[in-house]
Order: C-alpha cells, then sequence, then structure tokens
C-alpha cells in the first residue's frame, strides 16, 4: 500500500471520564492505559501505551483524533500537502506532545469540527496488551486501532479534507433511504489495508454528536459473540445486534456507550489491495441482520 497513515489515537472529551471505566474495560475489553493529567483516563486494545484518551470536558464528544505517519519523511510531505489544500496546520506544543505519547506532532481543524492531529513515534507499552475479556487480543498491526464515523453538515469540504489534504482515498459508498424523504449516504476511506480507517456520514443539520462511533477489530469472531454477550448483559443500548456488513463483510454488533457515541466490535472484514477495483454504490448497511434490539 501506498498510504502509510494508520489511527493513532483518538480523545474523547466527557464530563466524567469514570462514567466509561467499566463499558470500555468490561464490555468491549480494553484495558487501562498509563494514566494521564488528572481526571483523565486512558485506554489500550494493543501494545501502546494509550489509544483511547478520555479527557474532563463538557464536549460529550470527539475532541480530537490522531494519525500516525509512520515517519519523519512522511509526516513532513502530509504536512505539506495540507498546507497545499488550503488547510492551516500548526506544529504541535510540548505539552500536547507529552500528553499524546508521541515524537511529533501537528494539528489542523478538520471541516467536521474536530481537530485531527499527525503524529510520530507513539509510544510502546511498558506492558504486554493482555485483556481476560478479549483472550484473542485486537487487530491493529499495521492497520491502527481501529475506524472512526463522524456525521456532518459539511460533507463536501470533509471529503476534501480526506482525500486531498490528508491522501486518503476513497473504497466506496453507501447510498440509502432510510424511511420516505431520509436519504443516507456514506463515504469510507482507506489509507492503508484496513477497508476504512474513516467514514463520513451526510447529516441534513448539526447533531449533538459529531462522532457517531468507533470500531475495533478482534483476531477471532468467537471475541465478538463474547462482547456481545456482555453487552446484552450490562444491559445497554443495542442499535444493531449482531450481522454483516454489505462493504466491508464485518461481522459486528454495535453498542450503544454511557456518553451516547456508539462502539461497533468486528470481525473479518475485507481489506484493501493494491488492485482495488470496487470503489462503487451500495444500497443497503447489512447483508443480513445489525438489527435494532434495544434501545435508549
Amino acid at each position: 500500500m501506498h498510504h502509510p497513515l494508520q489511527l493513532a489515537y483518538l480523545g474523547i472529551e466527557v464530563p466524567d471520564p469514570s462514567s466509561l471505566t467499566s463499558f470500555f474495560g468490561e464490555v468491549i475489553g480494553l484495558i487501562p492505559g498509563d494514566a494521564g493529567p488528572a481526571g483523565t483516563e486512558t485506554w489500550r486494545n494493543d501494545g501502546k501505551v494509550q489509544r483511547v484518551i478520555i479527557e474532563p470536558g463538557p464536549a460529550n464528544d470527539a475532541a480530537y483524533v490522531g494519525f500516525d505517519a509512520g515517519d519523519d519523511a512522511t509526516f513532513d510531505a502530509l504536512v505539506a500537502r495540507l498546507g497545499a489544500a488550503g488547510f492551516l496546520v500548526q506544529d504541535g506544543t510540548d505539552d500536547e506532545r507529552s500528553a499524546r505519547r508521541v515524537t511529533r506532532l501537528a494539528r489542523t481543524d478538520a471541516p467536521w469540527g474536530v481537530a485531527v492531529e499527525l503524529s510520530t513515534g507513539l509510544e510502546v507499552a511498558a506492558t504486554p496488551f493482555l485483556s481476560p475479556s478479549m483472550p484473542g487480543g485486537f487487530l491493529t498491526d499495521g492497520v491502527g486501532f481501529g475506524h472512526l464515523v463522524f456525521a456532518t453538515t459539511a460533507f463536501d469540504e470533509s471529503h476534501a479534507f480526506a482525500t486531498e489534504g490528508l491522501g486518503m482515498e476513497q473504497s466506496d459508498w453507501l447510498e440509502m433511504e432510510l424511511a420516505p424523504g431520509l436519504e443516507l449516504e456514506v463515504r469510507f476511506y482507506h489509507c492503508n489495508p484496513r477497508h476504512h480507517t474513516l467514514a463520513l456520514a451526510k447529516a441534513p443539520f448539526d447533531l449533538p454528536q459529531t462522532l457517531h462511533h468507533l470500531m475495533v477489530e478482534t483476531h477471532g469472531r468467537d471475541d465478538v459473540g463474547m462482547a456481545f454477550d456482555r453487552a446484552w448483559a450490562s444491559g445497554r443500548p443495542i442499535p444493531n445486534g449482531l450481522g454483516r456488513h454489505d462493504n466491508d463483510g464485518m461481522f459486528s454488533f454495535y453498542v450503544t456507550s454511557p456518553a451516547g457515541f456508539m462502539v461497533e466490535v468486528g470481525h473479518g472484514a475485507r481489506t484493501i489491495t493494491d488492485d482495488w477495483d470496487d470503489n462503487r454504490r451500495y444500497d443497503r448497511i447489512s447483508a443480513w441482520g445489525h438489527q435494532p434490539l434495544r434501545q435508549p
């Protein structure tokens, strides 16, 4: 692949970070990362020091997303590319680099309303990833910690940011009618072998949260089933039960977090190859399943 970006970390701001502790730990199967500044909780799904950073604040939404450029040459090229595409890029401060646990950091504002950070050198954790709830671990090697989906009214501008600015390529797109007069359009973007690291949903109006969901992918199918059992036992809303997506083939389910955004736990998605030629329209979300089971 010629697009070395990986999803490095996600920063989320909620009034009480501890409200997500049992959700990420007991339901999803992540493990705590190193302690951050006062009131901040961090979570891991592999050998990196942190992947999800939960900070105290009023937004109740994603605050920033970090992409790992891999090396200095790619980092510099991406900063230049973003600038040439008309996006203002600023160097991260020493405090920001320290908090993100990275070597280099630059940041800009994405049109969908969340800061996007480019980084290199995300630290390796001092201990291996061992989760009693997710014994098979998560698929992250070479593809980053998962994928993110944002909803935005600035749909065209966000598409340009992802493709012209970050250099991602569109994998495929979804257009369908959810209900009479209500259309859904989602575009999916890859930057490594993962089918999509980023997806953008066209919002008809500003929504309370920009972050629709984050996805973590397991190594084993049974780990998805066991996570589903934990989600069911937790009493959390499950907007989409077990099913398989049509475009990426992911076997997964969605559970709503205490903060309102969803987490998708999945397995077995298609991968992007150098000869990918399936950038086409899909007219359904799922080949089967993903039915609503328990609503908020």
